[in-house]
């Protein structure tokens, strides 16, 4: 009996590993942009990429699903998110607000070896300059990093949903309006609000922040939307 309980143990262990590398595979793609807005998704061509089982893949989608990331739909399987012109005002509008959050929480835990970090992750994102891509993802790294210091994972977790939604138009937009200089002021005020230990002044620096980089929705349409 107890042998069956151990197997059983690890059978459930293994399965939810295959989930997890499903659940970061197809998000990664669709935040790399490689899954388009509007694309239909396959269980068993993901499956047979990745050497698993079609379950986990499909319990991937179910994941995805509830994050708002993909859709499910009878008789078409999964569809990755497409976004109008207000949903993407939302989404800034809710990161906005949880990224504020998490950011004023982190005034009272942050402790100097954390602000170098995000010092360097900003020296990191404008080496990047011209690097669309590469700027992109460091810039996720950067506001990943600075709420993750709130100590509030529900919220992290959210925020990184929303990133993950709106990365595709994302990289769209920066590759033809990015100002690398722009970038840098803005972000550097953000660290210069943080050095002065006001939650408010964070918190409204990064409200601010995000507000302000919403991008016209012309110039942010992924091909194929």
């Amino acid at each position: 009996m107890r042998l069956d309980t151990d197997l059983h143990r690890v059978a459930n262990a293994h399965q939810l590993s295959a989930v997890q590398e499903a659940y970061a595979f197809i998000d990664n793609r669709i935040r790399s942009g490689v899954y388009a807005a509007g694309q239909r998704l396959v269980a068993d061509d993901i499956a047979a990429e990745l050497s698993m089982s079609r379950m986990p893949v499909r319990e991937a989608f179910r994941r995805l699903a509830g994050d708002g990331v993909i859709m499910l739909r009878a008789n078409r399987g999964a569809i990755v998110t497409s976004l109008g012109e207000q949903d993407v005002r939302e989404v800034f509008e809710m990161r906005a607000a949880l990224e504020g959050l998490a950011a004023g929480n982190a005034v009272a835990r942050i402790k100097p070896s954390q602000m170098r970090d995000l010092e360097l992750l900003l020296e990191r994102m404008e080496e990047a300059n011209l690097e669309h891509q590469t700027w992109v993802t460091r810039h996720r790294e950067f506001h990943e990093y600075l709420t993750d210091l709130a100590g509030m994972p529900r919220v992290s977790r959210q925020i990184a949903v929303l990133h993950t939604v709106i990365e595709p138009y994302m990289r769209v937009w920066v590759s033809r309006e990015v100002n690398s200089m722009q970038s840098k002021a803005c972000h550097e005020h953000i660290l210069e609000a943080l050095r002065t230990g006001e939650r408010e002044a964070v918190e409204q620096a990064l409200r601010t922040h995000v507000l302000s980089t919403i991008p016209p929705f012309a110039g942010c349409l992924p091909p194929g939307v």
